[in-house]
């Protein structure tokens, strides 16, 4: 049963701020410059608080829980930072702390770092050590009949497509750049919808496909949505070549709230100096305040 929550419906807290390597687009900087601007806003946030491995193990293999915690890998692009483990489970528990707020039909947001949906059960990637969607998603099926995950990252999630695959109760939609990393996502399959974009496209091409998208989660009739946030589908991205504008986020979560659905989002991609804006323009429309 869904019941109405109560507090503020944003979770942050600095300590997500704490590493960084040098060079390296996911940047404390750009969650830090999101966080101060949505403050100016007047935006409230709740501080989060760190997973426990228990969560962590209803996705990912106790081997990879355990890699990620003895720092026992590599990835060029996903740094072997010490104590990423604790940064990690943080981020997991604020997306699990945003799960919460939406069980008890209050939508809500999880701003922390690092990202999540490249990473498999027993593998990261991509900026990602755990599938903090994919952890909440599967605490959520113990109180819901259906998820649906909507994912505009302009990046595909293969992580969690490959996490949730054939899983009746899950419907993955993601919105992404191809070709591009990871080079996934090329066709839909199964209970994943893929809408591959190419390089260059804007707002009128995502939309279009974006409510096809929808259609298919209205028949899907989840109980639950569950968003990866993603801004670097933004024009002003240099990691990808996909021509959002600011106010392209705003039409998202507005449609997204259309649905009339509990949300929960939590932060992926977007590493542009506009970030701050988009967020805020998906907030504003999606009614998460």
């Amino acid at each position: 049963m869904i019941e109405k929550g109560e507090g503020e419906v944003i979770f942050f807290s600095e300590r997500c701020l704490g590493y960084s390597f040098p060079g390296h687009p996911e940047s404390a900087e750009r969650v830090k410059r999101t966080y101060e601007h949505l403050s100016r806003k007047g935006y409230q946030f709740n501080e989060a608080k760190p997973c426990e491995e228990d969560d962590i193990l209803l996705i990912h293999t106790p081997e990879h829980l355990k890699r990620v915690q003895s720092n026992n890998f590599f990835d060029p692009d996903t740094p072997n930072q010490e104590n990423i483990y604790e940064y990690a489970a943080l981020s997991m528990g604020g997306a699990l702390q945003a799960l919460t707020k939406a069980l008890a039909g209050e939508s809500s947001f999880s701003l922390l770092r690092p990202p999540g949906h490249h990473a498999g059960r027993d593998y990261l990637g991509g900026f990602c050590y755990f599938n903090n969607i994919a952890v909440a998603i599967a605490k959520a099926l113990k109180k819901v009949d259906r998820v649906a995950i909507i994912d505009f990252d302009g990046h595909h999630g293969n992580g969690t497509e490959d996490i949730f695959f054939q899983e009746k109760k899950v419907l993955y939609l993601s919105l992404h750049q191809y070709p591009a990393y990871p080079g996934t996502g090329m066709e839909s399959r199964g209970n994943s919808l893929n809408f591959p974009l190419p390089p260059g496209a804007g707002e009128k091409e995502f939309m279009s496909f974006f409510l096809k998208g929808l259609d298919k989660v209205k028949q899907f009739s989840p109980s639950l949505i569950a968003v990866s946030a993603g801004f670097d589908a933004h024009k002003r991205e240099t990691l990808l070549s996909l021509s959002l504008e600011t106010e392209s986020y705003f039409k998202i979560g507005e449609r997204i709230k259309g649905l009339e659905k509990p949300v929960f989002a939590i932060l992926e991609g977007g590493y542009h100096e506009d970030l701050p804006f988009c967020l805020e323009n998906f907030l504003e429309g999606a009614g998460i305040r």
